[in-house]
């Protein structure tokens, strides 16, 4: 069985830069290694403060996949990313390149490892129109009804991520029964955490650096190339601020709060996703003494 290493974990915890340095490693050795993203909005061309893309510099010349390779004006899914972050992997593959999943989404990270079936589910132009009509808080109030398994694990202010899953739900009718999942490869899985008081300060340091790097810019830039705010407000947490307060709607201070916010709790949201997964070896960042004993023993 072919080999993978992933490396997945909360918002903010240093994924990019571990995957880049267990690269770098592995290349002492003499393994080669690339990475693979797995974050469903550093998929689309743009917002690279925004999105807290990786940067060429941060690569240190490590090959990245799956970075704009999508149009913010087109919808891009879950099948869409494992279709070609599955090709990737076997090309890598093909050459004895051992491939680094990293990312946040762990969406995207399970149904790229694991053996499972993506509902092939077309959109319905007709009730994404009533759908639209609503707000996030009803939008989240029906998954819930319908899909309680999937509103646990879901962007509840992001209004496009609800609109597909009910639009999914509506159309198979039933929630599928979750099976016990195959792996595809022979996988180690590194999970990163931070303690929560830990994690904030970093949040917060980390969006005012963006803000002063330009992020309110990069908004403005992608809707004068022709994105709506409503759309760009569609992506959530700071594309949705953001938008906000480039439309004068808030203060650059509510902006910054809800932008804080919003992380913290998608952080919540993601290791209550990766914590189902216990072949997980946990690294806690804010002790690097402990971490690096655990990674000495793998």
């Amino acid at each position: 069985m072919s080999k993978v290493i992933v490396i997945g974990g909360q918002t903010g915890t240093g994924k990019s830069d571990l995957a880049v340095c267990v690269a770098l490693l592995l290349k002492q050795r003499g393994i080669n290694a690339e990475i693979i993203s797995a974050d469903s909005r550093q998929v689309y061309t743009g917002g690279d403060k925004i999105s807290a893309k990786i940067s060429t510099e941060e690569m240190r010349g490590i090959p990245h996949y799956m970075l704009n390779v999508a149009n913010m004006q087109k919808d891009y899914n879950v099948a869409d990313y494992k279709k070609s972050a599955t090709k990737i992997i076997k090309d890598l593959h093909k050459k004895n390149i051992v491939p680094i999943i990293c990312g946040g989404t762990g969406l995207y990270i399970d149904n790229l490892i694991y053996k499972k079936t993506i509902p092939e589910v077309l959109p319905n132009p007709e009730l994404r129109i009533k759908l639209e009509k609503l707000t996030t808080e009803e939008l989240f109030s029906i998954l819930k009804k319908k899909d309680p398994a999937r509103a646990k694990n879901i962007d509840s202010k992001n209004k496009r991520r609800l609109i597909r899953a009910l639009e999914i739900v509506t159309e198979l009718g039933y929630v599928p029964e979750e099976e016990k999942p195959e792996l595809l490869y022979k996988t180690l899985f590194l999970g990163l955490t931070l303690q929560k008081e830990n994690l904030e300060v970093k949040i917060v340091k980390r969006t005012n650096a963006r803000m002063k790097q330009g992020m309110l810019k990069e908004i403005v830039d992608l809707h004068e190339s022709d994105l709506s705010y409503d759309r760009l407000q569609s992506f959530g947490m700071e594309y949705k601020w953001l938008s906000l307060y480039a439309q004068k709607l808030i203060t650059k201070e509510e902006c910054i709060d809800g932008i804080n916010k919003d992380t913290m709790a998608y952080a919540k949201r993601q290791m209550t996703w990766f914590k189902k997964n216990k072949d997980i070896v946990w690294l806690e960042m804010s002790s690097p003494k402990e971490s690096g004993n655990k990674a000495k023993k793998m």
